[in-house]
């Protein structure tokens, strides 16, 4: 199969009857397809699980001078200490 700019495929989900009706109704209240809807909520959910995953790989070789970025000591940003002494606008 070759994948063009505007080629799909199918996806199948089984839902329970009740499980449709929700997604159903949540697609009219969208004022869009139960397929868009889907779609977007899936890819929406997708992104986020991929966004928050928790490892990081570096590659070897990159790995020293991650280390020694790690390991320097902090550098004071004086607009950042400013904003810190700074009373916060709920506070107010």
């Amino acid at each position: 199969m070759t994948n063009t700019p505007n080629s799909t495929s199918v996806l199948s989900v089984r839902v329970s009857p009740d499980e449709r009706a929700i997604l159903e109704a949540a697609a009219e209240q969208a004022h869009t397809s139960l397929s868009d809807f889907m779609r977007r909520k899936a890819l929406e959910a997708a992104e986020m699980e991929v966004l928050n995953r928790s490892i990081v790989t570096i590659p070897a070789k990159d790995w020293e001078a991650f280390e020694a970025w790690l390991n320097r000591p902090a550098e004071v940003v004086p607009t950042l200490a400013e904003l810190a002494r700074r009373r916060p606008s709920w506070e107010s």
